[in-house]
Order: C-alpha cells, then structure tokens, then sequence
C-alpha cells in the first residue's frame, strides 16, 4: 500500500493478454553519501537506521511502526539537505533527537554507542543531563 501522496496508482492493460493490473510509480530519490568518521564514503541506507533504531528500542513499548515512522523523517530530513554528501554524525544527531522525544531509555542506549562511552562516569553524565531536563518530579519512563 502507498503512502499518501509518495506514489501514483495506475490500473493498466496489458496489450497482449488484455489483462488488467495496478501499478505503482513514486519518484526515486537519491540519497547522499555519508562521509564516515575515518573519511570513508557509503550510501545513505535506511535500514541501517531502522536496525540502529530497533536495537535501542528494543525491550521498549515502542511499535515498529513508529519506528518505521522514526526512520522516515530521519531520511526525509537528510534528503531536504539536498547535499551530494553529509556527515554520517549528521544522521546520528537526526536520530538522537527523534529517539530523546520519543524514549529517553532509548535514547540513552543508542547515544552509548553513537557517542563511544569509555566508562560508566560519561554514561552518567549523560543520564544526569536527562534527570536535570525532565526536572524534579517527573515519573516519566
């Protein structure tokens, strides 16, 4: 099933059989290329994204799709660039920010990995900018 307004739905006739079918058209974006830490380039590949999300959220109420949801924006935003080539840290930061909305577990799970802690203390640190912008109080999550 296409999404609203990123596909055209077409019933067609075949002209040897005179069978009709449908068919499918939506404009095929180019991605970026991601300019890894070490320099190295690669595509842009949403389900990298998905699976990086899927892991963090994984134990969570979370649904699929929501995190379907999740990668799309971060690939939509990364396409409105409109850039030949982005930092691959620009699409890390893209899904910090949708994954500290969404789940702060989340959240601080994929940014343990993104962002390399060597130790408990910068895990902490990260956990203690959490706690100071919920506020006191809040029971959340």
């Amino acid at each position: 099933m296409a999404k609203e307004g990123e596909a055209i739905r077409r019933r067609r006739e075949c002209l040897g059989c005179k069978r009709r079918f449908t068919t499918y058209e939506r404009v095929d974006e180019v991605l970026p290329m991601l300019i890894k830490k070490d320099s190295r380039r690669e595509p842009f590949e949403r389900a990298k994204v998905l699976a990086g999300l899927k892991k963090a959220c994984e134990k969570r109420p979370i649904s699929i799709a929501t995190l379907e949801a999740v990668a799309d924006r971060v690939e939509k935003r990364i396409q409105e660039r409109g850039e030949a080539e982005v930092q691959a840290r620009v699409v890390g930061e893209e899904v910090m920010a949708e994954l500290y909305q969404l789940d702060q577990v989340a959240y601080v799970r994929f940014a343990s990995v993104y962002r390399e802690f060597k130790d408990v203390a910068q895990f902490m640190d990260e956990v203690k900018v959490l706690i100071r912008e919920r506020g006191p109080g809040s029971a959340e999550t």
